[in-house]
């Protein structure tokens, strides 16, 4: 196993990093994962924190010489501050952003239903990509399964809700699981995935009043998806690569139903309400951003050396 090089980025500006993911992982539409991309460190970051992972598996298994290898390939000088950052973005943003969607539900819903519908263009240009890469065509069955993860997801995500206010850890730490994903994966929202299973006003409020249960079953919930369904969906992108971000952006599209401006407290569709115009404005102005996210990452990734997998 050879040691990973590891490119020289300050303590600080690693710290700013990982505060600009953090704000973002609370709102639904915009992915970690992307922002880590637009600033240059999704690689290094995705080797780092799967070496670690790894690094503990081995010694749980009393591989000490094959965990000492991971040992090297792990770059504490990104995960320590981008870590504090994010933790300390996330625990300073949870209430602000948590009182905007109780306060005004609809137009919140709008910026994110616009946010997520341009979110889809990233995993989809990253299949484009791959495809051009490889010199292959996609077949019907590519096709077939981005139509039936769309339908499935937006099934789902029209049964009615039967989450408690207080949910069990049962649902906490599956959802948290999930969730984790979203540094994997870029265009999927952790967010949106706690948003889609009712938890992301309880989550944010856990955090904006420091609710140490909570926060302690989510946390194992994040060990746990990093552990499992990150190292899952690493080996699905190294041999379904084109299928397994067919299927995210399936489930992405079917999404937008949870998102949907005009609906009740338990998710049933209402008419359009008055403010159309306003909540139109607001959908437009959250793809745009998103849009610029994508723009950004897009442009810097054609000067970027790319890692060999």
């Amino acid at each position: 196993m050879s040691q990973t090089p590891q490119r020289q980025t300050s303590l600080i500006g690693n710290f700013i990093r990982g505060a600009l993911i953090g704000v973002v992982e609370t709102i639904p539409g915009i992915s970690g994962g992307t922002v880590a991309l637009v600033v240059g460190i999704y690689h290094e970051l995705i080797e780092s924190a799967s070496a670690l992972i790894r690094w503990a598996l081995s010694l749980v298994r009393g591989r000490r010489a094959e965990a000492r290898e991971y040992w090297g390939n792990i770059s504490w000088r990104l995960l320590i501050p981008l870590g504090i950052g994010m933790v300390v973005a996330v625990f300073t943003v949870a209430g602000p952003v948590v009182n905007l969607v109780e306060t005004y539900p609809a137009q919140m819903r709008s910026i994110f239903f616009g946010m997520v519908a341009a979110s889809v263009l990233v995993p989809l240009l990253m299949v484009r990509d791959d495809v051009s890469y490889r010199r292959k065509q996609l077949g019907i069955k590519h096709l077939i399964f981005f139509i039936v993860a769309a339908i499935v997801s937006f099934i789902v995500l029209s049964l009615p809700a039967t989450l408690s206010l207080e949910p069990h850890w049962y649902i906490i730490m599956p959802a948290a699981a999930i969730a984790v994903s979203a540094l994997v994966l870029p265009g999927l929202s952790g967010s949106l995935v706690l948003l889609t299973v009712g938890l992301y006003e309880p989550t944010l409020r856990a955090v904006e009043a420091l609710d140490l249960g909570y926060i302690a079953v989510f946390g194992a919930g994040l060990v746990l998806g990093a552990v499992v369904i990150v190292q899952l969906l690493k080996w699905l992108l190294d041999h379904h690569h084109s299928t397994t971000l067919l299927v995210l952006s399936g489930v992405m599209l079917g999404a937008l139903r949870a998102l949907w401006p005009y609906q009740t407290e338990d998710g049933a569709l209402q008419p359009i309400g008055d403010t159309l115009g306003l909540d139109v404005l607001l959908a437009i102005i959250g793809a745009v951003v998103v849009l610029i996210l994508i723009w950004a990452d897009r442009k810097m990734s054609r000067h970027a050396p790319q890692p060999a997998y």
